[in-house]
């Protein structure tokens, strides 16, 4: 038993850390070795604008569980990078709908085989486990009671 399986829920936070971490570098990696100019904090944005054709930041932001300032500054690199375009919105024009731009379609129809094996091997790792079914528990009790609530409870002050 390694030091953090050891130290069980004391480090949950840490070992989820460290598993995404894991995951994404892992992940750039294969973007990477393709060849595919992509990152993996973008997935939530180029599959958010795949599915819906357009969206603004303040749809993505809250979809994705996100601060509009990062979506913005996510926004703000993939214009320079060329793959999205802004458009004044046809309801309001104070609100900019991002869309793809022909490289950003052309990128998404190379990181498309990208995520279709992504899922066929994490549903292969995941298959034998309910260990999404328990995230999404977590989840749902942190947003009955934050956390820190919940510990400053437990603490006999």
């Amino acid at each position: 038993m390694n030091f953090y399986q050891e130290l069980g829920p004391l480090v949950f936070g840490t070992r989820l850390k460290r598993l995404s971490d894991y995951f994404l570098s892992e992940i750039n990696k294969v973007y990477t070795d393709l060849g595919i100019p992509f990152e993996a904090s973008w997935f939530g944005v180029f599959y958010l604008l795949d599915k819906h054709g357009s969206l603004s930041i303040y749809e993505i932001a809250d979809t994705l569980d996100v601060s509009h300032s990062a979506i913005s500054q996510l926004i703000k690199t993939l214009q320079e990078q060329k793959l999205v375009i802004l458009t004044p919105s046809n309801d309001d024009g104070r609100r900019k709908d991002i869309h793809f731009s022909t490289k950003g379609k052309e990128l998404l129809v190379k990181i498309k085989p990208v995520w279709n094996a992504l899922s066929q091997t994490m549903n292969t790792f995941l298959e034998e486990s309910d260990v999404l079914q328990k995230l999404i528990k977590i989840e749902d009790r942190f947003g009955e009671m934050p956390l820190n609530e919940r510990i400053k409870s437990k603490i006999n002050v």
